[in-house]
């Protein structure tokens, strides 16, 4: 049924006669992009004490609301609103009041204005955001940012009313910020925040603010737009550069274009409507995925839900489940790297949900999951259990299949199948409690291994004869046979193969001569260090090392993610120690490193694999 908006203005002048009513505004006025019709009602309180009752008005009578301040990153809709926008951006919502060492401002306040004021007074902070078009309250609502800095940072307090008219505090103790998110409900309206701010003295701040709005004109187009369409997925992975990446600038739909000088910003020729816009931004987000495997998340606000979602469902999300946990020596560092891999997928777009698994069983989530990242290190994780269960019930997986991770996970399997490619790797025998004696073949230093171990558990170096029995005695108590192996001195590095590339090497230094859980993990004897690329070996050895890993990808039938460990001797010939099919994945583990100087991101490494994946 029609609203009769007549009657609704006469029923709020009665309830909140001092209120300002506007009838038919266009959203070109209301709004910085300038899309839309027209909003039938737009009324604006000058006070809590009007807002209060206009808020009760609208409860009371069924009627729905909008709050708008300056509509910088507000995108309009072509429909009639069917409710009352509520404009924020005059009377107290406008007022900047300085304090000793803070300034006070209310919610509509534009917060170029406010910047300037505090440079007036000497403080800084804030004035690296005096670029940033809008008001104070759509600045908190999304966490602001320009330049390294964040809104967040300063506020010390913040007020707000909940619909229901309970009014809504909170001080910077109990705050917690995030890229784009804001600790405030989702609720609450913004009405008030006081900033602490540093004092840098006058001339510094209007400095400040002055090199901020030249790079700001150096970098953003001019034309009408709501800002970044788009939210970044990391740093290195910016909205703009990805959309640049697929050649879409100056790509167009009606009279609505991405900006040929920043990608990020869908720019309004003159009478682009709401639908010019949602389209072109629905095809500029699934060229993205499409190209990338990333999904890019609005940053702009949609006065129409419907658009929003519109937008959202253009294109499938695969919906994954990290595992991580397990019940191995490593399940610690498989949940810190487990949870790493869910953010990072989550901030590429993707739909994730996470399962600590101590036991091997295909779960409901398992079931309901398009794909499993399993992020597993040691046990039934890595050793092709897990991953026989998921190919048993049809599920796609990140990650080897179950014959060649138990052959990547079993050290003496991987010596045979280094020996059968004649891939170098140093002398090896495998020894049990009946058969404990070196063959002349191996000499003194040597390693001793347990063979379904990882993260350097079960591992000793023996230099003396009385080191070697003190190795089988304390290693033969968990395994019946164990890989013993000649130690070779040299530099250690690390080869990931991604999708059947491989990626730069790293090289390790330890803070002793073996590359152990502590110096992995703990540091107790001092920190690892890493180098990638290699510093110390010659392109000829990387590439030699890099060539041993693919093939050694290639010969265990492995998928998508794999890293060969090596040391260099002091012939210069890489000899293969190991491989790992689940390697370390938090963002500073050796494959994200390597995926790094290869130019992906953490997030992107991640998304490339679970692309691989599922179209495997």
């Amino acid at each position: 049924m029609k609203r009769d908006f007549d009657q609704l203005e006469r029923m709020l002048h009665e309830a909140v006669p001092d209120i300002s009513v506007k009838r038919d505004v266009s959203w070109k006025q209301l709004t910085y992009l300038g899309v839309g019709s027209f909003v039938p009602i737009v009324a604006a309180p000058e006070n809590d004490h009007q807002l209060l009752e206009l808020l009760d008005f609208c409860r009371r009578n069924g009627v729905d609301y909008m709050i708008l301040g300056g509509g910088a990153n507000t995108v309009g809709m072509d429909d009639l609103y069917d409710g009352i926008v509520i404009l924020l951006r005059q009377g107290e919502f406008n007022r900047m009041v300085a304090g000793r060492s803070h300034i006070s401002c209310g919610a509509g306040a534009k917060l170029g204005e406010v910047a300037r004021f505090a440079a007036k007074l000497g403080y800084g902070g804030i004035t690296r955001l005096a670029g940033i078009p809008g008001t104070i309250g759509g600045a908190l609502r999304m966490n602001a940012g320009a330049d390294g800095r964040n809104i967040g940072e300063f506020v010390s307090e913040l007020a707000g009313i909940y619909p229901d008219g309970t009014i809504w505090t909170m001080r910077d103790i109990d705050m917690e910020w995030g890229y784009r998110l804001s600790p405030v409900p989702p609720e609450v309206i913004i009405t008030a925040a006081i900033f602490e701010l540093p004092q840098i003295g006058v001339e510094a701040a209007t400095a400040d603010i002055e090199m901020v709005m030249a790079r700001r004109a150096k970098r953003e187009p001019k034309g009408r737009s709501a800002g970044c369409a788009f939210r970044n997925i990391s740093v290195n992975d910016s909205a703009g550069r990805l959309i640049d990446n697929c050649d879409l600038k100056d790509y167009a739909r009606g009279d609505a274009v991405v900006s040929n000088k920043h990608a990020n910003f869908l720019i309004n020729r003159g009478e682009a409507t709401e639908k010019d816009y949602v389209t072109l931004m629905t095809s500029v987000r699934n060229n993205v995925a499409e190209a990338t495997g990333l999904y890019l998340r609005p940053e702009v606000v949609f006065a129409d839900r419907r658009s929003y979602e519109s937008v959202m469902n253009s294109t499938y999300i695969p919906k994954v489940l990290v595992l991580y946990g397990g019940n191995s020596r490593e399940r610690e560092i498989s949940i810190q790297s487990g949870m790493a891999v869910a953010e990072a997928l989550s901030r590429a777009g993707y739909l994730v949900e996470t399962e600590d698994i101590k036991e091997c069983c295909y779960s409901q989530k398992m079931r309901k999951a398009d794909i499993i990242f399993p992020v597993l290190h040691g046990g039934f994780g890595e050793d092709g259990t897990l991953q026989k269960e998921l190919e048993k019930h049809g599920k796609k997986f990140v990650g080897c299949g179950s014959v060649p991770s138990k052959i990547i996970m079993d050290k003496i399997a991987t010596k045979r199948v280094l020996d059968a490619c004649n891939i170098s790797t140093s002398p090896w025998c495998v020894l049990t409690p009946e058969k404990r004696t070196l063959p002349g073949s191996i000499k003194l230093p040597v390693v001793v291994k347990i063979p379904g171990e990882g993260s350097s558990f079960g591992i000793k170096i023996a230099k003396s004869v009385e080191d070697f029995e003190a190795a089988l005695d304390e290693l033969f108590a968990s395994s019946g046979e164990l890989l013993v192996e000649e130690f070779i001195k040299g530099v250690e590095i690390s080869v990931p193969v991604v999708n059947g590339k491989t990626f730069p090497p790293v090289e390790i230094r330890p803070p002793h001569e073996f590359y152990d859980y502590d110096a992995k993990y703990i540091y107790s004897g001092g920190h690892t260090e890493y180098f990638c690329p290699a510093v110390s070996l010659s392109e000829d050895t990387l590439d030699k090392a890099k060539s041993y890993a693919l093939k050694f990808y290639r010969e265990t039938g492995a998928k998508q993610l794999l890293r060969v460990d090596f040391i260099v001797g002091e012939d210069n010939e890489p000899y293969a120690l190991e491989g790992n099919s689940l390697p370390g994945f938090t963002a500073t583990s050796l494959v994200p490193k390597s995926a790094a100087v290869f130019g992906y991101t953490f997030e992107r490494l991640c998304a490339e694999l679970i692309r691989a994946a599922l179209a495997d």
